[in-house]
């Protein structure tokens, strides 16, 4: 499989509202650089995966509601608690449906889709799944 992947950055700020976060239950923030590889099992007649413009577009709008947020405060995170596996999916979701869309012009040819989040230079996490 062939993958292109590009890279923005996000900061919010939330809370982890579990026990099981220790200190990271109270309200903190965190600057989270974010990474979408774009898997197809072919070029297309210009050599590409994707047009690396169109595809940092797409992770570009899909972190844009995200930007400067307390996650805490976001309607649709209501109730969830928002870790780094949870973000990924999210963003995940919202990429997805901008290849689903059409945005990236690559005629379907994008099968599979990996978002991840690094929280630190020691830690990141991921979500990837088929589109």
């Amino acid at each position: 499989m062939f993958a292109v992947e590009v890279r923005d950055h996000i900061m919010i700020a939330h809370s982890l509202p579990s026990p099981v976060f220790g200190p990271a239950q109270g309200m903190h923030g965190a600057t989270f650089v974010v990474d979408a590889a774009f898997f197809t099992e072919d070029l297309d007649e210009n050599s590409l995966v994707v047009d690396i413009g169109l595809a940092t577009e797409a992770l570009t709008a899909a972190l844009g509601p995200l930007r400067y947020r307390n996650l805490d405060e976001v309607e649709a995170f209501k109730g969830r608690i928002t870790t780094t596996e949870f973000l990924c999916h999210h963003i995940w979701t919202v990429v997805r449906d901008a290849v689903k869309a059409g945005k990236l012009n690559d005629g379907g040819r994008v099968r599979r889709l990996r978002i991840s989040l690094e929280e630190s230079h020691v830690a990141r996490g991921w979500y990837e799944a088929d589109i």
